[in-house]
């Protein structure tokens, strides 16, 4: 059976110490924004897109590299992290899986305010580290969480 990957893009928004997530209709469970990168978008401008689109936020990601401009190309803001996600599996074999690109940001508040279409602002709440070690999450979200909200408040120091 061959696999089917599409390329994704996720970004942990944090303000004040808190990531913001959602509650995914569909899938039954807490995710931040993203979603598909679009053939004409970079995975980076995807996360900005979909949190725009999800939340309403415009989001400043969180880089650690120095970027190199030169004539022949330039630097995209890389990832925290890449995630491998089995979407459908069939006798033990993906047939579709998302490879997600992982981004941490900031954000200038906290007023949730999805673009028409979207779930509503009552489908989103922020956690704290504390939250999410104590709440009914997906091992990842907590890892993954909990590292943006430390990576994000060094930055804003």
């Amino acid at each position: 059976m061959e696999t089917t990957r599409h390329f994704t893009a996720t970004v942990y928004v944090v303000h004040d110490g808190a990531t913001a997530l959602h509650e995914h209709r569909r899938l039954g469970i807490r995710t931040p924004p993203g979603g598909h990168v679009d053939r004409d978008e970079l995975p980076h401008e995807t996360a900005v897109r979909e949190c725009r689109e999800e939340t309403g936020l415009t989001p400043t990601i969180v880089t650690d590299e120095d970027p190199i401009e030169a004539d022949a190309g330039r630097s995209l803001p890389r990832p925290r992290r890449q995630m491998l996600y089995d979407i459908d599996v069939f006798d033990g074999t993906a047939a579709h899986q998302h490879v997600d690109h992982v981004y941490y940001a900031t954000v200038p508040d906290r007023d949730v305010d999805p673009a028409d279409g979207e779930e509503g602002a009552d489908a989103w709440d922020w956690y704290t580290p504390a939250d999410l070690r104590a709440g009914d999450f997906d091992s990842d979200v907590v890892e993954l969480g909990v590292e943006a909200i430390r990576v994000a408040g060094a930055t804003s120091e």
